[in-house]
């Protein structure tokens, strides 16, 4: 790996995602390494929802839903999404919050399997997944939540994070899938920290999820996704059986009628705005080579590992150290970790913070570049050496770390 900084801006030259960088809006005077918490816009996502104000909104007023195609945003965009996660046409539905859609696949998968009432939701995931499978676990009587250590015929579904929020350790999708499916439980996929980030087949799974605000840059709030496989899109039911998974949504039918499909997992109507964000960004991964963004991954995590614990001995990295078993984020340890990433931020260097202890970096591959790498670990090296994060004020919480 390079050492120095001449070495990272000859691999800056060489590199063939560089051409993307100046299609995103970027902060002149910070490294952002918080990708794998918020993507950075896209240069034409201000247009794309100004125009979808201005002239559709403002333009067609309610007939945009059909002139401007705003009715099959859910579908249409999840077309878009299938190529980034190894699906195909037909098979994802985007809208709602990450929350919602597992209450969605789990809710399914609790349905697939009536024989059985676990789900196995490991403690260490993120918070989310495991408050929705209890959420749910209570409405139904004899469900419980289990957490990854404790197996049996009675599971219904297991629900893991291809690669894990806090230390981003990379799962073996493959093979996974295959141990939970010939044990007769149905797998569901989180997909948060991966899409976008690396090449991603759930093609074999039963469910997946993700969020479109992280390395796919749809914006804060984006609407998330739902992978249903098409094995599953009979007999599925979608607990949420709003007014978009009707198969007649304008007959105003007094009962519930499912419409083919994945698009039975729809659930109410899109927010047209926040689609508009997505659509932008989406436009970029449509020219995007998924083998060189996750090449170029490796190497940028490589690199930072490599001269952060040269210059940085009171880290403890937390990410694994084999490549091929992380995603795109690096995990350093330390006891003062949030004052560290205060005190680093305002050095121009944002990373972000996960309790208790943990420095969390990740790496866009679309908009960093190499000479970034080696600026952050130089700054992150200077606030270890000199300890700013003392200063009180640094350890004073905000209310998102």
């Amino acid at each position: 790996m390079p050492t120095t900084r001449d070495d990272c801006l000859a691999m800056d030259a060489a590199d063939p995602l560089a051409r993307f960088r100046d299609e995103f809006d970027l902060p002149g005077d910070r490294i952002y390494l918080a990708g794998n918490s918020l993507g950075a816009p896209p240069r034409t996502a201000a247009d794309r929802v100004s125009r979808t104000v201005r002239a559709e909104w403002g333009g067609e007023l309610v007939g945009g839903w059909n002139t401007a195609g705003w009715f099959e945003l859910p579908f249409r965009t999840g077309d878009r999404i299938a190529p980034l996660i190894g699906a195909d046409p037909g098979q994802v539905v985007v809208g709602n919050s990450t929350s919602v859609v597992i209450f969605q696949a789990l809710a399914a998968a609790l349905g697939l399997r009536p024989g059985r009432r676990v789900v196995v939701a490991d403690p260490g995931e993120f918070p989310t997944d495991r408050y929705v499978a209890q959420g749910l676990a209570a409405l139904l009587p004899g469900a419980e939540v289990r957490d990854g250590t404790h197996g049996g015929d009675d599971v219904a579904a297991v629900l893991l994070s291809q690669v894990h929020y806090r230390t981003g350790e990379r799962r073996d999708v493959a093979e996974v899938t295959r141990r939970v499916q010939e044990s007769g439980a149905l797998m569901i996929w989180d997909l948060c920290h991966s899409v976008g980030a690396l090449q991603v087949d759930v093609s074999a799974a039963d469910f997946a999820v993700g969020c479109t605000y992280k390395y796919l840059n749809g914006g804060p709030g984006a609407p998330a996704f739902l992978y249903v496989n098409p094995r599953h899109h009979r007999a599925a039911r979608n607990p949420l059986s709003g007014w978009y998974a009707h198969a007649e949504p304008f007959a105003f039918e007094p009962g519930f009628r499912p419409a083919d499909g994945v698009r039975r997992f729809a659930v109410s109507t899109p927010h047209v705005l926040s689609f508009a964000g997505l659509e932008a960004a989406l436009d970029i991964w449509e020219r995007v080579d998924l083998a060189q963004v996750r090449a170029k991954s490796v190497a940028m995590t490589e690199l930072f590992v490599e001269l952060a614990e040269a210059s940085c001995p009171d880290l403890s990295l937390v990410t694994p150290r084999d490549p091929e078993r992380r995603g795109s984020q690096v995990s350093f340890r330390h006891p003062h970790g949030y004052p560290v990433v205060r005190a680093l931020a305002e050095r121009g260097v944002q990373g972000d913070f996960r309790a208790p202890d943990v420095l969390r970096f990740g790496f866009a591959p679309l908009y960093l570049r190499y000479q970034d790498v080696f600026d952050a670990v130089a700054v992150l090296a200077e606030v270890m050496a000199a300890e700013p994060w003392r200063d009180e004020r640094y350890t004073r919480r905000l209310a998102v770390t």
